[in-house]
């Protein structure tokens, strides 16, 4: 999260005002997105203070999974159910790759002309739906406490300390996920914004990336015991929607164009009311 926080402080030196060539779909208010930018940074800030206290599992909890390990395995849902006890901490090392990774990727499209333009915009946007993510997380994450798989494996692989600390409290959900989804959709979403006219098979290799790179990221996750499948789905979710959301809450709005009813009668006297778009060039 120390890591999180500094790419966001770096990022906020990067964005400046760029000279625009091109139309940007977008609008940018410095001073309302500024201060939205900066709650969410506060909040993950505050949320990350509740994952760093967060307290280790009440002994007697601890204890009644442990002795009844099987049944309260039973007792998760089905669908998670079959992640209790995973443990593999080599698949979470693997995880910080393409988690690492989405980080950098939606820097990619500074390549594209339409987007370098205007890259002050982009990358305002870009650390606002981070931060969105980063105080959506840190706070369910330090508030909710909820076992990871691996505190249910009582193979002796997984020791003692790891099973019963605050860490092993945080399940739900699944951070390195929503992060995730969030820059890879982000970068998707822009790209097919500033390039309406791109070949259908590019946006299709785009999104597909996007996609694909956050499921990874869960797929090892749950491998290494840190979440169940509904975490991940959960994280997918919310990621994937705040990298979508921000940018689409940032459209230009179609000044151009208005809706009014009006009415009259028709050249054959009949009388009527209607519905009219109208659109100024």
């Amino acid at each position: 999260m120390i890591k999180q926080l500094t790419f966001f402080a770096l990022l906020l030196l990067v964005i400046s005002n760029s000279l625009a060539q091109s139309e940007s779909p977008y609008e940018w208010d410095w001073t309302k997105d500024g201060i939205w930018t900066g709650v969410a940074i506060g909040g993950t800030a505050v949320g990350y203070s509740l994952i760093v206290n967060k307290e280790d599992i009440n002994p007697e909890e601890f204890a009644r999974i442990q002795n009844n390990l099987q049944e309260e395995i039973d007792n998760i849902n089905f669908i998670d159910r079959w992640a209790a006890g995973n443990n593999n901490e080599k698949a979470g090392e693997i995880s910080d790759v393409p988690f690492a990774l989405s980080f950098v990727a939606p820097f990619a499209m500074l390549f594209d002309d339409e987007i370098n333009d205007h890259t002050g915009q982009y990358l305002g946007m870009y650390l606002e739906s981070l931060a969105t993510t980063g105080a959506m997380y840190t706070i369910t994450a330090g508030l909710v406490n909820r076992s990871r798989p691996y505190v249910y494996d009582n193979s002796g692989e997984t020791g003692l300390a790891r099973r019963q600390s605050g860490n092993g409290q945080r399940s739900f959900y699944s951070g390195h996920v929503a992060v995730t989804a969030t820059a890879t959709f982000y970068m998707a979403k822009v790209y097919s914004d500033f390039n309406p006219d791109a070949s259908p098979t590019g946006k299709a290799f785009i999104w597909g990336g996007a996609a694909a790179l956050p499921a990874a990221v869960g797929y090892f996750r749950m491998s290494a015991g840190e979440h169940f499948l509904t975490d991940v789905a959960l994280g997918y979710l919310l990621g994937a929607a705040t990298g979508i959301l921000v940018p689409e809450l940032h459209k230009k709005k179609m000044d151009g164009i208005s809706i009014y009813t009006t009415g009259g009668q028709s050249p054959l006297g009949d009388d009527y009311t209607a519905m009219a778009l109208r659109i100024a060039f």
